[in-house]
C-alpha cells in the first residue's frame, strides 16, 4: 500500500492507495505542532492501526510539504518507523506539469501536486481551486503547462484576522447565513467571510479566464471550505475534496520505477 502525506500550513493529511483506490480512511493531525521523530512515527501508526490497516501493509510513502521546519522529524519518523525512505515532491521529480512562470521554485508544491491531480484526471486547460489556509486559484494550459497563480486570504484565516484583532468579535464557525442581510454580529461576520469568497471566486475566475483567452476550461476546486464555496456559485464545475492524495498517487506512479 502506498502511504500519501499533505503537509499543509495547518494540517497533515494522510491517505492510503491500495493499489488504484483511495481508501476512505483518510486523517489529519495539526502541523503548527512540533513533535520529534518517535512522536511522528507513534501517531501515524496507531492512526493506521485504528483504522485497520497494518503498518507493515505500508510499501510506500510520498510526501509533499510547504512547512519545511518539520521536515526533518517527520522524515526520520517514517523511516524509523516504517523503514521506507519517503519520495519528496520537489526539484527532479516528474508530475506531467510544465512550469512555465519566471521562477518556477517559488510554486509550492502542493500547487504542483494539485495541478498534476487535475490535468491528468481532468484535461485542460483548467483552473485549480484550493481552499486552505491561503485560497489558490492556478492556470494549467491545455498542455499541462502551469502558467499562472493567484493567492488569496483563506477563509479561516480571515476569521481567525477578525476576531484575533477586533477585541469586540467572537470566535466562530465558518458556515453559510440563511441570509446575507445580517441581523447580529456572528452571522454578520459569516456573511462578510462567506460570501465574499463566493465574490472573490466569480470574479477572479471570471477574469482568468478572460486574460488568458481560454474558452473551454474547466474549473476544479479542493480543500475543505471549497464544498461549501462550489455549492454557491456556477463557476466552479466540480469539486474534488481528495484531489492532493489523489495527485501524490499520479507523482508517485510517474517516478517509481526511477526512484
Amino acid at each position: 500500500m502506498l502511504l500519501v502525506v499533505d503537509i499543509g500550513n495547518t494540517n497533515i493529511t494522510l491517505g492510503v492507495f491500495k493499489g488504484e483506490e483511495l481508501l476512505s480512511t483518510s486523517f489529519r493531525m495539526m502541523s503548527k505542532d512540533l513533535r520529534t521523530s518517535d512522536e511522528y512515527g507513534v501517531l501515524i501508526s496507531m492512526m493506521l492501526q485504528a483504522r485497520g490497516i497494518e503498518v507493515s501493509s505500508i510499501t510506500d510513502v510520498i510526501i509533499a510539504s510547504v512547512v519545511p521546519g518539520i521536515m526533518h522529524s517527520f522524515n526520520n519518523g517514517i523511516i524509523k518507523y516504517f523503514g521506507i525512505k519517503p519520495l519528496i515532491v520537489g526539484a527532479g521529480l516528474k508530475t506531467g506539469i510544465k512550469i512555465v512562470t519566471p521562477n518556477p521554485k517559488e510554486i509550492g508544491p502542493d500547487r504542483i501536486v494539485d495541478a498534476a491531480a487535475a490535468y491528468s484526471l481532468y484535461g485542460g486547460p483548467i483552473i485549480v481551486l484550493d481552499y486552505g489556509t491561503a485560497t489558490t486559484y492556478d492556470l494549467v494550459g491545455p498542455n499541462g503547462t502551469f502558467e499562472a497563480g493567484i493567492t488569496g486570504v483563506g477563509m479561516n484565516t480571515a476569521a481567525k484576522a477578525l476576531w484575533g484583532d477586533a477585541d469586540m468579535l467572537p470566535a466562530i464557525e465558518i458556515e453559510k447565513p440563511k441570509s446575507i442581510l445580517a441581523k447580529e454580529t456572528i452571522s454578520s461576520m459569516q456573511a462578510g467571510i462567506v460570501y465574499g469568497e463566493i465574490g472573490a471566486t466569480e470574479y477572479i475566475v471570471a477574469n482568468i479566464i478572460k486574460e488568458s483567452g481560454y474558452k473551454d476550461i474547466k474549473v476544479i476546486a479542493t480543500g475543505g471550505l471549497g464544498k461549501m464555496i462550489s455549492a454557491e456559485t456556477n463557476c466552479i464545475d466540480i469539486y474534488d475534496p481528495d484531489l492532493t492524495l489523489k495527485g501524490l498517487k499520479i507523482i508517485f506512479d510517474k517516478n517509481k520505477k526511477t526512484k
